[in-house]
């Protein structure tokens, strides 16, 4: 009986353990590949390598640290350089691409309430050099616009996709949006 009481846990643990992480790759920001990576185990070149991704291929970014991002894709879950990551819309996301079809505006309180930021740049690294940092609640997107969002300034830490208006940002991001991507 000991012997299936503990084989049952076991079991039990895998099962879960497969759940969280089938669950944890679901989640993360669309972003693709610009150009061939191979997958790290952990964020640098000192760590095994656990797969490969071509160019071009749709990911999903889990999360950025520094230089180095966790991604999700056709060939494994690792860590690449940031540098080979792209949020837009296409792989070679805004740069290429006209500027926004709509105007987007960001919001101090929820429902698009308060003080309102609607830029005409598409690049903000660090919002706290404009004064703005951890001040948005919600974001109304006209057009086809889209907007890369990030908890931490330079596109780290937790980072989402926005492609329609939110009255609400996500726990993670509301009075916490450090850094924008406008595509």
């Amino acid at each position: 009986m000991r012997h299936l009481l503990r084989s049952l846990t076991v079991l039990v643990a895998l099962v879960l353990g497969g759940a969280t992480a089938q669950a944890a790759s679901e989640s993360g920001s669309a972003g693709w590949t610009t150009r061939a990576v191979v997958l790290q185990a952990g964020p640098g070149v000192g760590y095994a390598s656990v797969g490969q991704i071509e160019t071009d291929v749709a990911i999903k970014v889990l999360r950025c640290q520094r230089t180095w991002c966790l991604i999700d894709g056709p060939g494994g879950r690792g860590w690449t350089g940031l540098s080979s990551v792209s949020f837009g819309k296409t792989p070679h996301g805004g740069l290429r691409q006209p500027l926004v079809s709509g105007p987007v505006c960001f919001y101090e309180g929820p429902n698009y309430t308060g003080a309102a930021f609607c830029p005409s740049a598409r690049v903000y690294k660090d919002l706290a050099l404009h004064g703005l940092d951890n001040r948005f609640a919600s974001v109304k997107i006209s057009g086809s616009a889209s907007i890369a969002a990030c908890r931490d300034r330079f596109f780290q830490s937790y980072c989402e996709r926005i492609v329609s208006s939110q009255p609400q940002l996500n726990r993670y991001l509301y009075k916490s949006l450090s850094s924008i991507r406008i595509y």
